[in-house]
């Protein structure tokens, strides 16, 4: 079994979606305050100040962040059977920014690279957005699927689906709808999953991305990985 890193890195200055809580982090206690060092020479942390949203970096949107309808739904009520699943990534790399994909594609997808769609699967789109645009102009212009995908992963009792720009849809064409469509169909999906390229040779893997725990959350970063079989 080897372990393969979904995740981005948390920093300060990461790009964050618009209006999200710009991350902030600074030394908070030192190696040398503990030891009573007078006029340190060195700083050694032993803990950091960390200021960041819940939708920062690679994460999981909660059902409640879907819609005032879906209150109470928040990340520590979820099953953690929701996150980790079996799991199957496609190829969309040949999509440019703000173009979408659609459920006939997925499906060709599906017959060409010989994969199915599960229930409880988890499904991830790689469009290698991240590795050609990440911090650049062209970030926030990643492709994404439409309302339609996400209706029918719905349809397919889909434990989720995850990609690896920063919003599920292009915004405008349909983002917030998938969005309420998630939330209406009791299903979650992730953002900013990273490494996509290095799934598609495998039919099928394990997913895992557990949330923490916290109270009333509207989402949280998560330490998406995929455990394949060698």
């Amino acid at each position: 079994m080897k372990i393969i890193d979904l995740s981005q890195e948390i920093y300060p200055g990461m790009p964050v979606f618009n209006g999200h809580p710009e991350v902030r982090m600074k030394v908070a206690v030192t190696h040398e305050q503990r030891a009573g060092e007078q006029n340190p020479t060195t700083v050694s942390p032993v803990v950091h100040e960390i200021v960041l949203g819940e939708h920062t970096g690679t994460h999981v949107d909660a059902i409640n962040h879907f819609g005032k309808a879906f209150v109470g739904k928040s990340i520590d009520t979820m099953p953690l059977e929701t996150f980790f699943t079996d799991a199957i990534c496609l190829d969309f790399s040949h999509k440019k920014p703000l173009e979408l994909i659609g459920v006939e594609e997925i499906k060709e997808a599906l017959a060409k690279e010989g994969k199915e769609i599960r229930k409880g699967d988890t499904v991830l789109i790689y469009t290698d957005h991240y590795r050609k645009y990440y911090e650049t102009d062209q970030w926030d212009n990643g492709p994404g699927v439409t309302p339609e995908v996400a209706t029918w992963f719905g349809s397919l009792s889909v434990a989720g689906f995850g990609v690896e720009t920063r919003s599920p849809g292009v915004l405008g064409k349909g983002n917030k709808e998938i969005h309420t469509i998630c939330g209406e169909l009791n299903y979650p999906h992730y953002e900013n999953v990273i490494n996509l390229h290095l799934l598609l040779k495998y039919k099928r893997f394990k997913f895992l991305a557990l949330p923490l725990k916290i109270r009333g959350g509207t989402g949280s970063p998560v330490r998406a990985v995929a455990l394949v079989e060698e």
